[in-house]
C-alpha cells in the first residue's frame, strides 16, 4: 500500500483510532470492571452482606486487599517511569517504532485476556497479568504520541489529539455499557453462571484493543528515521532529562511549580485509581446492585470531568492559573474529609461528580501551566513534557505505596484517603510559593 502523506485526514484518523482501540483498557480494567471483580474476589461477607474479612494471601503475607492491589499497581508503574526514558529514546531514532507500539499493544491486550482466569488459588498469574496490562497500556502510549509530528503538521495537531480523546471516550463506554448488559442481563445471552460475563469483559478488552488496532497499524509509516539501536540510543532519553533537571534548576518559577505538581499529583492520580475499591469496600449498597451503582458513579465521573475542565480553563482565565490551582486543590481537601464519613450509594455519587468535577480540571490546568512556563525559546518541549510525564508516575508509585501502607498498618482505607489531605495541604503551601509572574497567558 502506498504511503499516505503527512496531514492526510484518513493518516489522522487512522492514528487517532488508536484511542478507540486502547481506551478500553483505561475504563473496563483499571476503573470499573476489573476493580468491582477484584473486590467481590477478595471480600468475604456473611448472609446479611456484612464483611468479614478483606485479607489476601500472597506468597505467604497476608494483605489487607486493597493494600496488595496498590503495591502492583506501584510496581508497574516504576516499572514503567524507568521504561520511558528508554522507550522516549528509542521512539526518537528507530525506524521501526511501529514494531514497539504494536508489541506493547499485544503485551497489554493479551495480559487482559489473561485475567480471564484470575482467582485466589493462582493469585500470583492474576496480579502478573494486571502488571503487564498497566505495563503494556502505559509503554504503548510512549510510541502512539511520538507518531503525532509523523502524521499531522503542528496546525493540525490540536485537533488531531482531540479527536483521539474523543474517538477513546467513545469507544470505551460502548465496550463498557456491552459488559455492563452482559454481567447485569447475563440470561439474554444464554449464560447460566452468573459470573462469566465479567471474566469474559477482560477478554473483550483484549480483543478490542487487538482487533481496532489494525486499522490504525494498516496506515501507520513504519518510522522516519533509521538509527542503529545503540547505548547512545537507548541512555539518550536519561540523558535528556538530565539536560531538563539541570534547565530547570535554574528556572526558579518552573522548579517551585514543579514540585507542587509532583506533591499534590501524588494524591489525585492516588484517588483516581483507588476510588472504585473504595467504594466496593466501604459502602453499604443494601438491595442496590454494586456493579451497577459504581459503574454509573464511574460514567458521571467521566461526564463531569469534560464540564469541570472547561469551567476550570475559564476560571483561570478569570483569576489566574496558580490561584485557580490553589482553590481546586483546597476542594480536593474537602473531599477527602467528606469522603472519610461517607457509607451510603447517594453519598458516593455526589462525592463521585465532586471527584469529576475537579479531576479534569487539576488535570487539564495542571498541563497548561506548566506549558506556558516553559522557556519561550525552548526547541525541545518534548523533553521538557517527557520529564513532566516521568514526575508524575514516580507521584503515582509513591502515593499509591502509601495508600497501601497506611490501609495495611491502619487496617482501614478511609485512614488512608484521609492521610492524602497531607498532600493537597503541602501542594496548597507549594504552590503559594511560586512566583506568579512570567506565567504567559
Amino acid at each position: 500500500m502506498k504511503q499516505l502523506p503527512k496531514g492526510s485526514k484518513k493518516l489522522i484518523h487512522a492514528w487517532a483510532f488508536y484511542d478507540w482501540a486502547n481506551s478500553v483498557y483505561s475504563l473496563v480494567i483499571s476503573s470499573a470492571i476489573f476493580p468491582i471483580f477484584y473486590g467481590a474476589l477478595t471480600i468475604i461477607k456473611d448472609s446479611d452482606g456484612n464483611k468479614i474479612s478483606d485479607t489476601v494471601t500472597f506468597l505467604g503475607i497476608n494483605f489487607n486487599n486493597d493494600s496488595l492491589i496498590s503495591y502492583v499497581t506501584a510496581g508497574a508503574f516504576l516499572v514503567v517511569s524507568f521504561l520511558s526514558p528508554f522507550l522516549s529514546g528509542i521512539a526518537d531514532y528507530i525506524g521501526n517504532k511501529k514494531n514497539f507500539l504494536k508489541f506493547f499493544c499485544y503485551l497489554g491486550a493479551i495480559s487482559c485476556i489473561g485475567l480471564f482466569w484470575f482467582s485466589l488459588d493462582h493469585l500470583w498469574f492474576g496480579l502478573l497479568c494486571y502488571f503487564l496490562a498497566l505495563i503494556g497500556f502505559w509503554s504503548s502510549l510512549v510510541f502512539y504520541n511520538s507518531y503525532l509530528p509523523d502524521v499531522a503538521f503542528p496546525d493540525q495537531q490540536d485537533k488531531a489529539s482531540a479527536k483521539g480523546f474523543s474517538l477513546g471516550y467513545i469507544g470505551s463506554v460502548v465496550l463498557l455499557i456491552l459488559c455492563l448488559l452482559m454481567i447485569l442481563k447475563y440470561e439474554w445471552f444464554g449464560f447460566e453462571d452468573e459470573g462469566l460475563p465479567t471474566r469474559l469483559s477482560f477478554v473483550l478488552t483484549g480483543v478490542w484493543w487487538i482487533g481496532f488496532s489494525q486499522y490504525t497499524y494498516y496506515y501507520l509509516p513504519k518510522g522516519n528515521k533509521k538509527a542503529k539501536l545503540t547505548n547512545d540510543v537507548l541512555f539518550n532519553g536519561f540523558k535528556e532529562l538530565k539536560g531538563i533537571w539541570k534547565s530547570i534548576e535554574q528556572n526558579k518559577t518552573l522548579k517551585r511549580y514543579l514540585i507542587a505538581f509532583f506533591v499534590y499529583s501524588m494524591a489525585v492520580q492516588t484517588i483516581m485509581l483507588v476510588a472504585t475499591y473504595f467504594g466496593i469496600e466501604e459502602l453499604e449498597w443494601g438491595d442496590q446492585d454494586p456493579t451497577t451503582g459504581l459503574i454509573i458513579s464511574i460514567l458521571l465521573i467521566q461526564l463531569v470531568a469534560v464540564a469541570g475542565a472547561t469551567l476550570t480553563s475559564r476560571l483561570a482565565i478569570k483569576f489566574g492559573d496558580i490561584k485557580t490551582l490553589i482553590f481546586i486543590n483546597l476542594i480536593w481537601i474537602a473531599i477527602c474529609g467528606y469522603a472519610y464519613f461517607i457509607t451510603t450509594p447517594i453519598q458516593f455519587y455526589f462525592a463521585a461528580a465532586s471527584v469529576g468535577l475537579v479531576m479534569g480540571g487539576i488535570q487539564s490546568l495542571s498541563r497548561s501551566t506548566y506549558s506556558k512556563m516553559l522557556p519561550e525559546n525552548a526547541l525541545d518541549t518534548a523533553s521538557y513534557f517527557s520529564f513532566y510525564d516521568v514526575a508524575e508516575k514516580i507521584g503515582i508509585v509513591i502515593g499509591m505505596s502509601l495508600y497501601g501502607y497506611v490501609a495495611q498498618s491502619t487496617g482501614s482505607v478511609r485512614n488512608a484517603i484521609l492521610f492524602l489531605v497531607v498532600f493537597f495541604i503541602a501542594g496548597v503551601i507549594l504552590l503559594m510559593r511560586v512566583p506568579k509572574r512570567i506565567i504567559k497567558e
